[in-house]
């Protein structure tokens, strides 16, 4: 309830906090990700560690800083800081690239005279974590400031048909699933489950759009249908990873699938065992 309520009221207390919020998002992320990809035997596995997490880190930190905090005083029209918004986004964007070649570039050097026991699987892991966590976040602050101005109900919608995906295809996959949707991958995930992801959460976005003008009704379910397809395929790649990794979780500092859904699981085990 906590981690629900932080969430919320980072999004929605301002751009400072929003920021804030998921700057400590990517780094738990990244320092996760790396406790699971990188080997349990290599030496100086701790610096290593620490040395992805700056990679990850570096470019959302400068990214999110000039999306979201640059400010454009020296302009007075709103046709004026938008375009200044975008000049600056894009100047960003390039030094952000700036930010993790170099980054990457020493830790080839760094492993190079380390003489590490597997120093591909640690730099791919670095350029992993940049693409799979850090990249995901850079595009939600671009989409959270369209104009130079904090759009958080873009972000709070497009959070809540992530939390929506999860929740209705645990639901319905619990309840009627029967066909396995990858089970190399993940046993428990049937297409029943999939499919009522789906379509709950287009249904999510409709509703969405009639209270949420940020996106047109078109827009809004257009972004239903990439985050509950999407989404899907994030949860296997995770699946993916871990079963890799032999681990069970990816990490511990962060929740699972959302209130919602853990709601549902402790409700469906007590009803298990109550009596009729």
């Amino acid at each position: 309830m906590f981690f629900v309520a932080a969430m919320v009221g980072g999004i929605f207390w301002g751009r400072e906090t929003f920021l804030g919020l998921f700057w400590l998002i990517v780094a738990g992320a990244l320092w996760e990700l790396f406790g699971m990809l990188l080997p349990a035997d290599e030496p100086g596995l701790r610096w290593r560690k620490i040395a992805g997490c700056l990679i990850g880190f570096l470019p959302v930190w400068w990214f999110g800083y000039a999306t979201l905090l640059g400010g454009f005083c020296g302009h007075s029209t709103p046709g004026e800081i938008a375009a200044a918004h975008v000049y600056s986004m894009i100047g960003k964007a390039g030094e952000c690239i700036v930010l993790v070649v170099i980054p990457v570039m020493l830790a080839f050097i760094h492993e190079l005279f380390r003489g590490g026991k597997n120093p591909a699987q640690v730099i791919g892991s670095y350029l992993l974590g940049v693409f799979y966590v850090s990249l995901p976040v850079m595009l939600l602050f671009w989409i959270a400031t369209p104009d130079a101005y904090y759009k958080p109900n873009r972000v709070f919608g497009l959070l809540w048909l992530v939390w929506t995906n999860d929740t209705l295809a645990y639901l319905v996959g619990s309840r009627i699933g029967k066909n396995k949707l990858f089970e190399r991958i993940s046993p428990k995930k049937t297409w029943e489950g999939t499919i009522g992801g789906i379509v709950g959460t287009i249904a999510m976005a409709w509703v969405l759009a009639q209270y949420v003008p940020d996106f047109s009704p078109a827009q809004w379910l257009a972004l239903g249908g990439v985050v509950s397809i999407f989404g899907t395929l994030g949860d296997l790649v995770e699946s993916m990873l871990k079963r890799s990794a032999g681990v069970k979780d990816s990490g511990s500092l962060f929740p699972g699938h959302g209130f919602c859904t853990r709601l549902w699981k402790s409700a469906a085990k007590y009803s298990e065992v109550s009596p009729a």
